[in-house]
């Protein structure tokens, strides 16, 4: 599909290349270790995260929206790929093929909801189902990250459940390694500090640089520190995907789709500049799904528009795409040149690099914050993040969407109205003094088959309860939206019980389009014939005041 905004290359300035430069650099310092590290989290060796940070990323320098976005993979994505593969049966690690099969399923998941124009759609999962999401992974991955920081055995069996991490370490902190945990609570701490005091120095570089030394000149596997496998120098040699579990793969290639979009277009907006290009849902669908499935054959993991990454390169001074073709290069130098140093690198210091990463997920006062704003939003962000927590990412992606269209289908039930009254001068306010007999109810949403019940209920209850009479009822329509049948007859059911009181109901201010369609119900005829149908609230009330007095009813 063309693409009508131009690319984040168009337009390069030789003014933007040196501040390009410099954030690339930046960026690579902290994308590639925490790739690497991120990989871990999926059980997938260190290289895989290696190789994320190269044909996903240039596929989003050619064809993205976002000129500082820098993107690879995030933990969110890790944690659900790691929960795809072990629901699969690939716990003791799938092969190269299983993982680009997962890989080309996500992405073609990606390109089918662009074909189908669904990035609006995805888009209405709410802040609090992310909020709660990123909560429960940040503590998920913060303990399935203790072993491995510690130096206790993995637990074979412990999967991605939160609950059985903590036990499982809980019980076993006996067995902590010394050496091992000097190595990754001393590199964690040191990420901290640095973190506090000098944010924008790439601090997962030295961490990884200082671990790497000191494993080299204190030989710390002799000492029972494990190191990381074996880094392969090279490019990734291309690979075809292998289909025999590809029904077991489905259920977490559709949330990692889900989830890929949702933080790409999210990180996108959040470090977009006054004067930059609009981020276009469509595009940023597009680039996802085809970044996904040319990573697929270049073994990358699913990849993603990650926020730390892409705030160090905005801060550091990138100005366009080519800081992620610098750290593209980067990647290359890496994969090149230096994968037999990499392979010196503790698993402890890859285990303090995921902790330090995402310790930022977990906001105890960005959860507060929303209990304070709204306790049902609170509610979806708790829910979702207990269900992640107990039982796994993928089952909370689905409890959270349940949650979220609940809440959104609780908003549009609960629908107001609001009484108006008349100024002296003529115009209708809330609150403005009443005209004897006549009643102004404002409908303050759109109206649909799930509302329109609870909004002529109100409107009945406020002509009941009013304390003067009231022969005319007039709708001020204009938030009503589009009409159905349903809503037609809820309406149509309303006036006949008012009438009982001796009340008509008017309908005034319609938009054009719920009116076209009200034309061709048989019974709004009658309505228009009978004065009861009227462009404007204004115009209402004025035929209501020269109406003959022994009748609710005027001729139009």
């Amino acid at each position: 599909m063309p693409l009508k905004a131009p690319g984040p290359l168009a337009g390069y300035r030789r003014a933007w290349l040196a501040p390009d430069v410099l954030a690339g650099v930046s960026a690579g310092a902290i994308v590639i270790p925490q790739a690497m590290a991120y990989a871990g989290i999926a059980g997938l060796p260190a290289q895989v995260g290696l190789y994320t940070c190269l044909v996903p990323a240039l596929c989003y320098v050619l064809l993205g929206g976002s000129r500082a976005l820098s993107f690879t993979t995030t933990s969110t994505i890790a944690v659900l790929t790691a929960s795809t593969l072990a629901g699969a049966g690939f716990a003791g690690g799938p092969d190269a093929r299983d993982l680009a099969t997962l890989v080309l399923l996500t992405g073609v998941f990606l390109l089918a909801a662009r074909v189908l124009r669904l990035a609006g759609l995805v888009e209405n999962v709410s802040d609090a189902l992310l909020t709660g999401l990123k909560f429960g992974v940040g503590l998920t991955v913060l303990v399935g990250q203790v072993p491995k920081l510690l130096g206790i055995p993995a637990d074979e069996g412990g999967g991605t459940n939160f609950f059985a991490g903590v036990a499982y370490a809980a019980t076993r902190l006996g067995h902590v390694h010394a050496a091992t945990a000097a190595v990754g609570v001393g590199g964690l701490a040191v990420l901290v500090v640095l973190k506090r005091v000098a944010p924008r120095f790439p601090g997962p570089l030295l961490v990884v640089v200082a671990s790497i030394a000191v494993s080299y000149a204190a030989h710390l596997s002799g000492h029972g520190v494990d190191l990381i496998a074996a880094v392969p120098r090279g490019l990734p040699a291309p690979v075809v995907p292998a289909f025999d579990h590809m029904p077991q793969l489905v259920p977490g290639a559709l949330a990692i789709a889900l989830m890929a979009y949702l933080e790409t277009v999210s990180v996108a907006r959040t470090i977009r500049q006054n004067g930059e290009p609009e981020i276009g849902n469509g595009r940023e669908l597009l680039t996802c799904g085809v970044a996904t499935v040319a990573g697929a054959f270049f073994r990358a993991m699913p990849p993603a528009g990650g926020f730390s990454q892409s705030a160090v390169n905005r801060a550091a001074g990138a100005r366009s795409q080519f800081s992620q073709v610098v750290t593209v290069g980067l990647a290359v130098l890496t994969a090149f040149f230096l994968g037999p140093v990499l392979s010196r690198m503790p698993q402890a210091t890859l285990a303090a690099l995921v902790i330090g990463a995402v310790l930022g997920l977990v906001s105890v006062r960005e959860m507060a914050a929303l209990a304070r704003f709204s306790r049902a939003e609170f509610g979806v962000a708790a829910g979702t993040a207990v269900v992640a927590l107990a039982a796994g990412l993928l089952v909370a992606v689905v409890v959270g969407i349940g949650l979220t269209i609940a809440l959104v289908l609780h908003e549009l039930n609960a629908v107001t109205t609001t009484e108006l009254g008349v100024r002296p001068d003529g115009v209708v306010v809330p609150d403005g003094p009443p005209v004897d007999g006549l009643m102004i109810v404002r409908v303050d949403a759109p109206l649909y088959t799930a509302n329109v019940r609870t909004a002529v209920r109100r409107i009945e209850a406020r002509v009941a309860d009013a304390a003067r009479p009231v022969r005319v009822v007039v709708i001020d329509a204009t938030a009503i939206g589009d009409l159905s049948m349903t809503v037609l007859s809820a309406m149509r059911d309303s006036d006949r019980a008012l009438a009982e009181r001796g009340v008509t109901m008017w309908v005034s201010a319609m938009p054009e389009r719920a009116l076209a369609r009200a034309r061709r119900a048989p019974a709004w005829a009658e309505w228009t014939a009978a004065g009861r149908l009227w462009p404007t609230v204004n115009d209402a009330v004025a035929a209501y005041r020269t109406r003959p007095r022994s009748s609710g009813r005027t001729e139009a």
